[in-house]
């Protein structure tokens, strides 16, 4: 079956994360990527957290269906291939710091000039004008110049991060929708673009409500822990193995929820009829429902708020994940063969399309196997 990006010719020249999540997303989806790391030690991705006979386990879910090209960008044979692959490509992603390409003659001015139609994704710390844009910039920054890291953690308490490169991830997913974008105009207009995308602006852009409540009412939102500020109840609840998220907060979920818990005086209680009035008496609240949850282990606070229609849901771990029947049936899960050898459980593809489904079509290629090789080679 056609893939929705099959023909799409990619050339990636990123790495650790941001820029090659993009890649890999397009890559899933058809696209044919090929991505260029420096001779010797490859994208440093390569050699980050967990290793199998030298090589990152995340190295096989971040790179697979790309080619690997190696080039030195610092070396004018390196550049000239560049320039080469790039007349040929619709899309180059790079994820450098502002001016770099610019330095090595391979800046976006340069490279239309012979490729009209390409789309250059550019993702950096800060975006690629403004009076900050030269300045280094990492997710961890960005999660914090974004105004997520000052939510995060309990009140009172220094910020916690969240578990994964999630200002990286956040970039590199509007990095996909501006290139969508990019392709869908250049059908009407024959011409390519500039996509730039800043990591903060895009954890910026899923902070909801936070600009528009500091604007009109001079509000900054505190850190909370794990309920959800305006929105009762919405929290995380101890059992008595562990702890269960309960989502209560539509009108007619949270009479059901207060049945549920056998409190029928406040499902019925015209004080806390909705949301609003629901915030202002929260304590009080999630209160009531730990008392009903910390008698009971997770696994029966599940089966009952299920039964009633209540969103509920023990907290996963990657062991939880692996065992779910229902990643499984949603094809979440795929097994893989890393050019080692190693069979391997990863990530399958997301959104999920009816007719055109992305899919793993090749594994992760070893540093500059594809060398030598161009966008039509097999």
């Amino acid at each position: 079956m056609t893939q929705a990006l099959a023909g799409l010719k990619v050339l990636e020249l990123g790495q650790l994360i941001a820029g090659p999540f993009a890649g890999k997303t397009l890559a899933d989806f058809g696209a044919d990527v090929i991505k260029v790391e420096p001779p010797g030690d490859g994208d440093p991705l390569r050699k980050w957290r967990l290793l199998h006979e030298g090589t990152s386990v995340w190295w096989q879910v971040q790179s697979r269906n790309k080619k690997s090209v190696a080039l030195d960008l610092r070396s004018d044979e390196g550049r000239d291939a560049v320039r080469a692959l790039a007349a040929e490509a619709d899309v180059l992603i790079e994820n450098f710091k502002p001016g770099t390409l610019e330095k090595w003659g391979l800046g976006y001015e340069t490279l239309s000039a012979a490729n009209p139609g390409l789309i250059m994704l550019r993702i950096s710390g800060y975006g690629q004008s403004g009076p900050y844009k030269d300045l280094p910039g990492f997710a961890v920054v960005a999660e914090a110049m974004g105004g997520l890291r000052h939510l995060t953690g309990e009140p009172g308490r220094v910020p916690v991060r969240c578990g994964v490169s999630i200002g990286d991830t956040l970039a590199a997913l509007h990095g996909v929708i501006g290139v969508l974008l990019a392709l869908q105009a250049r059908q009407k207009t024959g011409r390519g673009q500039v996509v730039d995308v800043a990591l903060y602006e895009a954890v910026f852009n899923c902070m909801e409500s936070l600009l528009p409540e500091y604007s009109a009412f001079g509000a900054v939102r505190q850190p909370a822990g794990s309920a959800l500020p305006g929105i009762a109840p919405s929290n995380a609840y101890r059992c008595a193995d562990g702890q269960a998220v309960i989502g209560g907060n539509g009108d007619s979920i949270f009479r059901r929820l207060m049945q549920a818990i056998g409190r029928d005086d406040l499902a019925q209680d015209p004080g806390l009829a909705d949301n609003a009035l629901r915030v202002q008496r929260v304590d009080e609240i999630d209160a009531a429902i730990t008392t009903w949850t910390v008698q009971r282990p997770v696994a029966d606070v599940v089966a009952a708020l299920q039964a009633a229609s209540v969103p509920v849901g023990r907290i996963y771990t990657v062991a939880d994940i692996a065992a779910d029947p229902h990643y499984r049936a949603r094809g979440m899960i795929q097994r893989i063969t890393s050019a080692e050898g190693l069979a391997l459980d990863v990530p399958g593809v997301v959104p999920c399309l009816s007719d055109t489904p992305g899919a793993i079509r090749r594994r992760a290629p070893r540093l500059g196997e594809d060398n030598g090789q161009g966008f039509d080679a097999a």
